[in-house]
Parts: structure tokens; C-alpha cells; sequence
């Protein structure tokens, strides 16, 4: 009778799991079948602490978001494989199908170019929905505690999460040891409207290993209001 109660309790424990996961999940999902949101994503630690970054989109793809690079500000709208950045010299189209052009820099840094590093960006992109998404696929399990839904990493999904953005450069992709990571989702209205990423460990590039601790949060907002509005000159670069 009491190894009954024990496997209930434990099949009990883990369908509260398996729930918990699935309802970020759906937060997820119907935060990507939203009409058009914006939000707003900041990093702490790595190599260094970057200033806020924004974004806009629309649920036929149309994107617009900003970074800043130095005392710049690097603004782009793209939308199916197309867009433009501006520059000091106005608008830049942007191949965003190409594969990304080596030297200045190699994988990583675009060479000091704003609107180089924009575009290898972009080339990784993944909107907050569809990043959550991702996310929730590389964690162990998710319980809600208190106001949040938190987990930790699978040990892969921490690794493949310390290494993007980190291209190859001299055709050597970069190894990560001690990977380890953890989540917190929040959810209004059955919508996620903040996640706070953090991943941790030793990534080894040429025999160089540099130590990360990274903490990404992305707050969400604007859901079902927010408006895009390309220039003129932007939209002739896209098309």
C-alpha cells in the first residue's frame, strides 16, 4: 500500500511538472500568434555589459529593433530575408539570406562596423517568442514558484545558449565546459511578458578559454498595440 502512495505522489508530483512546462509553452506560442508586440532586452555580464536593446514585430514578420555599439545607435527593419540599417551615410540594404563575409573581425565582432555587426546579427535573430519557445525545450523541468514559472538548463541546452552569437572564426567553433543555466518566465493573460536567462561557464576558442556568467532579461509589452513605421528610404533598401 505504501510503495501505491509513494508511486501516486510521484506520478502526481510529475504530471504538476509536465503542466507547469506546458503552460509556458502555450504563453509562448500565443505570445508569437499575437498581432505585433514590442519589447525590450538588456545583458549583464560575459565580456561586457551591452545597453538596452529594443524591438518591434508584426505578426507577418515585419521587424524593427535597435542596439547600441560604442556611443552609437544602430537601428534596422527587415522582413522576410530584407533590410536596411542605418548608417552615418543614411540607409543600408541588408542581405540577411548571405552567408556572412570573414576577415575585419572574423565571426564575431564585425570589425568594428555597426552595421556589419547589425547584419550578422539579425542573421541569428529569434524574437522573444520563439526564443522563450526554444528556451523552455532546453530546460530539465519547470515548477511555478510564486509569481514565476522557473527551471534549470539541460547541460546542452546551457552550452548551446553560452555559444550563440559566438561564430567560428578561423573555421574552429568554440567548446564550453562547466555549462550550467537557469529560467524564469512570468506570465500575464496566458501570455509570457518577461524571462530572465541566466548561463554560466568556460568557453574555449583557439586554445583561448574565457569564463561567462550572463544574465539576459527581455520585458515585453505593447501586446496588440504596438505599430512599426518603416521611412521611406528604409522600405526602397528592403525592396
Amino acid at each position: 500500500m505504501k510503495s501505491l502512495i509513494a508511486c501516486s505522489t510521484l506520478l502526481a508530483a510529475a504530471s504538476l511538472l509536465a503542466a507547469d512546462k506546458d503552460d509556458v509553452t502555450s504563453a509562448a506560442q500565443k505570445l508569437a500568434s499575437a498581432d505585433n508586440y514590442s519589447w525590450t532586452s538588456t545583458m549583464e555580464g560575459g565580456q561586457n555589459n551591452a545597453a538596452p536593446s529594443h524591438g518591434k514585430i508584426q505578426k507577418d514578420g515585419l521587424t524593427w529593433t535597435d542596439m547600441t555599439m560604442r556611443d552609437n545607435t544602430v537601428e534596422a527593419f527587415f522582413q522576410g530575408g530584407k533590410g536596411a540599417v542605418k548608417t552615418e551615410d543614411g540607409w543600408q540594404a541588408l542581405d540577411l539570406t548571405a552567408a556572412p563575409t570573414t576577415g575585419g573581425g572574423g565571426g564575431g565582432g564585425g570589425g568594428g562596423n555597426p552595421a556589419r555587426f547589425m547584419g550578422m546579427r539579425l542573421r541569428n535573430f529569434k524574437a522573444p517568442a520563439a526564443q522563450a519557445d526554444d528556451i523552455v525545450g532546453k530546460t530539465k523541468d519547470i515548477t511555478k514558484a510564486g509569481d514565476a514559472y522557473a527551471g534549470d538548463l539541460t547541460e546542452e541546452g546551457a552550452k548551446s545558449l553560452l555559444t550563440m552569437g559566438r561564430g567560428r572564426r578561423g573555421g574552429q567553433a568554440p567548446t564550453v565546459s562547466n555549462a550550467k543555466g537557469s529560467v524564469k518566465f512570468w506570465i500575464k493573460d496566458g501570455v509570457i511578458t518577461k524571462y530572465v536567462l541566466k548561463v554560466s561557464g568556460t568557453v574555449t576558442r583557439n586554445g583561448d578559454d574565457t569564463d561567462v556568467d550572463r544574465t539576459t532579461t527581455v520585458e515585453i509589452k505593447d501586446i496588440g498595440t504596438t505599430k512599426i513605421t518603416v521611412p521611406d528610404e528604409a522600405k526602397t533598401k528592403m525592396s
